[in-house]
C-alpha cells in the first residue's frame, strides 16, 4: 500500500501512525492476519518511513490478510477510516520479493522560504563538486560522522515563482528556493537535513527559517533513464486496468 503523509500529520511520530493504521484496519473491516504467540499483533510492516516532521507522497506498508480482498474497496475503506492527512493512494496484491528491497532511492523536495537562490546555486555546485562531504548527526548511539555526498545522485535549485501549490508558510513577494535532490538509500541513511548541513559546511549556506521537506517518490532506480520507477509495478495486476502513476507524482495537501 502506498499512502501520503500531509499537512500537520507530518509531525506525527511513526508509532502514532502505526496506531492510526491499526485502528483504521479494524474500522475498515480488513481481514488482517495476526502473529502467533502470547501477544498476537496485526501483520503490518512498514518500509522506508520518512522522519517525523517530513511530509511524504510515497510511504509504503504491507498488510497480511487472511482472505483475498478487493483492492479498490480496501483502498477506499482505509482512506475513509484514516485521519485527514494520512491518505491511501494505491493498493495492490503483493507478489514475490521484498518491497523494502525495491526502495533504493528517494526524490526529495526541500523548500527554503526567504533563502537566496544565487547563494543556493553556488552551494549546490560546490557540494556536487566535492569528493566527500562529512557531516555529523546525533544518533541513539551518540554522534556519528558519515559522507553525505556519496548518496546524492542529483541536486538542483529552482524558485517557487512558477508553482501553484504554495504552502501556508509562504507569502506573496517572499522568495522561496526549492531544492530537488535524488538520494540513494544507504547505511546510515542520508536525509535532506544532512545535505543541508553539507551545504553549510562547503559554502556557508544556511536557510533563514526551518526547511519544508516533502518526499515526492521512492523506489527502484532505472539505470537506463536515471528516473525512479514505481515500486508497486512488479505487483500490479494489469488485467484490472490499473496503471501506475509517475513515481514522482506530487499532490499538494
Amino acid at each position: 500500500m502506498r499512502y501520503a503523509k500531509r499537512g500537520r500529520l507530518r509531525f506525527t511520530s511513526h508509532r502514532d501512525i502505526s496506531r492510526a493504521v491499526e485502528r483504521a484496519v479494524r474500522r475498515a473491516g480488513v481481514p488482517v492476519a495476526y502473529s502467533a504467540g502470547f501477544s498476537p499483533h496485526p501483520k503490518i510492516s512498514y518500509a522506508g518511513a520518512a522522519p517525523t516532521g517530513v511530509a511524504s507522497e510515497a510511504e509504503y506498508l504491507e498488510i497480511g490478510v487472511t482472505t483475498p480482498c478487493d483492492f479498490d474497496q480496501v483502498r477506499q475503506a482505509l482512506d475513509a477510516s484514516l485521519p485527514p492527512g494520512l491518505d491511501v493512494l494505491d493498493v495492490v496484491e503483493a507478489g514475490p520479493g521484498g518491497l523494502a528491497d525495491r526502495l533504493e532511492v528517494s526524490d526529495w523536495e526541500v523548500r527554503l522560504p526567504g533563502a537566496d537562490r544565487e547563494l543556493a546555486e553556488v552551494a549546490a555546485e560546490k557540494f556536487l563538486a566535492a569528493g566527500t562531504v562529512e557531516v555529523e548527526r546525533l544518533t541513539k548511539k551518540g554522534p556519528r560522522r558519515f559522507d553525505a555526498r556519496e548518496a546524492v545522485l542529483e541536486l538542483t535549485v529552482s524558485d517557487g515563482t512558477d508553482r501553484t501549490d504554495r504552502t501556508a508558510a509562504q507569502v506573496d513577494g517572499e522568495p522561496c528556493v526549492i531544492l530537488r535532490m535524488v538520494v540513494r538509500h544507504m547505511t546510515p541513511a542520508v536525509r535532506p537535513d544532512d545535505v543541508l548541513t553539507g551545504l553549510r559546511l562547503v559554502a556557508d549556506f544556511a536557510p533563514p527559517v526551518p526547511p519544508e521537506v516533502t518526499r515526492l517518490a521512492q523506489g527502484p532506480l532505472d539505470v537506463s533513464t536515471g528516473a525512479l520507477a514505481d515500486p508497486l509495478d512488479l505487483d500490479r495486476d494489469k488485467t484490472r486496468g490499473g496503471e501506475a502513476g509517475p513515481a514522482g507524482e506530487h499532490v499538494a495537501g
